[in-house]
């Protein structure tokens, strides 16, 4: 069996969950500039994982300045097969109500400015990838079967609407999202998704809906910026206990 290296995009609120045993920290110099942060080899279940902070350490950088070719071509340079991307998200329909975890299966890319291929300079020819499912069906079903196996309430499929950022969205755009088939909207699972996919990495998406999108939820107040950050500090740990079932099923398939 070939031996699967796992990396971790830590997105809002991953961070601040728990200590992880840091056994090395390194930066890697990459032809689109600089990570958003060195990459951390963990310890995790007790399997060596690599760690990226999407925003940096601290928190600094917003969604649409990420330099996510940076951060995949780091991760593909050091051997890294499969990533999971942690992102907390709004929830537009019912079944992605927040406090959920949600494995999403689609994407609907509402971005624009963002660098999106490592395709454009100099290519001797054009270069297309498949990406009817955006998402790895392989790193999709174990995240599924892990949260099955330790007992976590998760969405299993959903549409995911990336946004620009960073400002939160409009009540007339997340109808208009929802009329397109959303079932929650966040801004970073693109161009994430598609460079992995163009580097060969199997990427999966597993995200916490931490608040109802704009005009979404019986209430229909204002977003609670206070609320969303409460739930991710108390949500955060059941998404933390679902990578490291996950991460140790894939280190015991390898």
């Amino acid at each position: 069996m070939t031996e699967k290296r796992l990396a971790i995009i830590g997105g809002t609120g991953f961070a601040s969950v728990g200590n992880l045993k840091v056994i090395r920290e390194h930066s890697v110099d990459t032809p689109f500039g600089s990570c958003s942060s060195v990459l951390k080899t963990v310890e995790l279940e007790g399997v060596e994982v690599i760690i990226l902070f999407r925003h940096g350490s601290p928190h600094r950088i917003p969604p649409h300045k990420v330099n996510y070719l940076a951060n995949i071509w780091a991760l593909h340079e050091v051997g890294i097969t499969h990533v999971i991307g942690v992102t907390a998200v709004g929830g537009i329909s019912r079944t992605a109500s927040p406090k959920k975890i949600i494995i999403p299966d689609q994407i609907i890319d509402y971005t624009y400015d963002r660098k999106h291929t490592f395709f454009e300079q100099d290519p001797q020819q054009v270069t297309h990838i498949d990406f009817t499912e955006p998402f790895c069906r392989e790193l999709r079903e174990v995240l599924l079967l892990m949260a099955a196996e330790t007992g976590l309430d998760v969405l299993a499929g959903a549409t995911y609407g990336v946004t620009q950022g960073p400002r939160l969205e409009t009540a007339a755009e997340i109808r208009r999202m929802a009329r397109d088939g959303c079932d929650v909207v966040g801004m970073t699972a693109m161009p994430e998704a598609s460079l992995a996919r163009e580097m060969g990495i199997c990427y999966a998406v597993c995200s916490l809906s931490i608040n109802w999108a704009a005009g979404c939820g019986s209430s229909k107040e204002m977003i609670n910026l206070a609320e969303m950050e409460k739930t991710i500090e108390q949500e955060m740990v059941a998404v933390r206990q679902l990578l490291g079932a996950s991460v140790r099923h894939l280190h015991l398939t390898s």
